[in-house]
């Protein structure tokens, strides 16, 4: 049976292989993998072909329809009329919630989320050692686990 489990690059990961290593499995069974980071940025807009779930449209929509609709409504009152206003509100809705977006994109480091999965743990262990294999890799804070019965 294979194990594989996903950690964080952190002192976890150490504590969980010299755990194993106690617990009698050897060099030959254990065999940690470290991924390559992106080192291209992310490309912020989307395409038909390829889109990473990260908007920018949506906070702009929202914030669109919102201030076209009070841009509408206040312009009964206004000078220039409801559909003047309600156009201004839309672009103006539009604008801003891009910017808004654009600068949450830039100050969260992409977009994306703190915890990445850094490092993949392969365990060869017998059917009846996964329980204690699954105990050590969740005390040590992995992401996720897995196991592949042999075939």
């Amino acid at each position: 049976m294979l194990v594989i489990a996903s950690f964080e690059n952190s002192i976890f990961i150490e504590l969980a292989l010299s755990e194993l290593e106690q617990n009698d499995f050897s060099n030959e069974r254990i065999l940690a993998a470290p991924l390559d980071k992106r080192s291209e940025q992310r490309k912020l807009f989307d395409t038909i072909h390829r889109a990473d779930g990260l908007s920018l449209f949506d906070a702009a929509a929202i914030l669109g329809t919102c201030l076209m609709l009070l841009g509408a409504i206040y312009g009964y009152i206004l000078k220039w009329g409801p559909i003047i206003w309600g156009i201004i509100g839309a672009v103006s809705g539009l604008l801003l919630g891009f910017l808004i977006k654009m600068v949450l994109i830039k100050k969260n480091k992409h977009g994306v989320k703190n915890i990445t999965s850094e490092i993949f743990l392969m365990i060869r262990c017998e059917e009846h050692e996964y329980k204690t294999v699954e105990k050590i890799l969740w005390e040590n804070q992995a992401l996720g686990l897995t196991r592949i019965k042999n075939m």
